[in-house]
């Protein structure tokens, strides 16, 4: 008797749940929405307008920073805090080795540089490092070699447009003595952890005459001229350009103007 009314309630139970799927495969459910084009676009906040420079006239963007306009050195100072020394003539400045190293008064974390540079017709004597020899530094800790690389070979990661002594340029893209190079920097500052390491390190983009030698390369910390990359915790800072003891006469730059990032 019991056995069959075990029976009795298993067959009733499986016509319940066969009664509830079959309830629920009727059951209509709307169907996903067609995807019009404006569900995927969004109006605002619109980029800010900045009117591009002319490089005819070597007039900067409209929110750009002016460095040097081959007017005056008002931007600069050297590294004791005083009037940078550099010459000014015909609207270009030239490294007075004298007068050591110079930075802007201004300090920046992220950027876009542009400063445009000539080095000097030199003696074939002088070979690698002694011939036009100067740097940029990013902050004031990473330096951007400058470097007559003119059918001029040098410890490639101490070429113009590498990362000095860490990264080599993708590519030898200089133009010879005598005619105006041109760098664009794109850099984004490091980011430090509460213990004095980097969560992010610092990266850059050099793009030289129109070629890419730096693409968003990190930089592994200082660049130090003896020993290896060094991690110092450090905020927003000058752009160096250095005086270099090389037996080369000065470097000269124009046109040099920054955009905070």
């Amino acid at each position: 008797m019991r056995t069959r009314v075990m029976k009795r309630t298993l067959v009733a139970l499986m016509a319940c749940t066969a009664l509830s799927l079959s309830a629920q495969e009727q059951k209509q459910y709307p169907e996903q929405e067609t995807m019009r084009p404006g569900m995927s676009e969004y109006w605002t906040p619109q980029p800010k307008i900045v009117t591009p420079g002319d490089p005819v006239t070597h007039s900067a963007p409209s929110d750009a920073i002016v460095l040097f306009d081959g007017k005056d050195l008002s931007a600069w100072q050297n590294t004791k805090g005083e009037a940078a020394g550099w010459d000014v003539h015909d609207g270009i400045m030239t490294v007075n080795k004298k007068a050591g190293d110079i930075m802007t008064k201004e300090s920046f974390g992220s950027f876009q540089l542009h400063i445009e540079w000539c080095v000097p017709e030199m003696d074939a004597q002088f070979t690698s490092q002694s011939r036009g020899n100067s740097g940029v530094y990013l902050q004031n800790m990473y330096e951007i070699q400058i470097l007559d690389n003119y059918n001029n070979e040098t410890y490639v990661n101490g070429q113009a447009g590498s990362i000095y002594k860490q990264t080599p340029p993708l590519a030898n893209a200089m133009r010879k003595p005598g005619e105006w190079n041109v760098y664009d920097i794109i850099y984004t500052a490091p980011v430090f952890k509460a213990d004095g390491t980097y969560l992010y390190r610092p990266r850059v983009t050099v793009i030289q005459n129109g070629i890419v030698l730096q693409n968003n390369t990190e930089i592994l910390g200082t660049t130090e001229y003896i020993g290896f990359p060094k991690v110092k915790v450090h905020g927003d800072g000058p752009i160096l350009l250095q005086s270099h003891g090389d037996p080369s006469p000065g470097i000269s730059f124009r046109n040099i103007w920054i955009r905070r990032m």
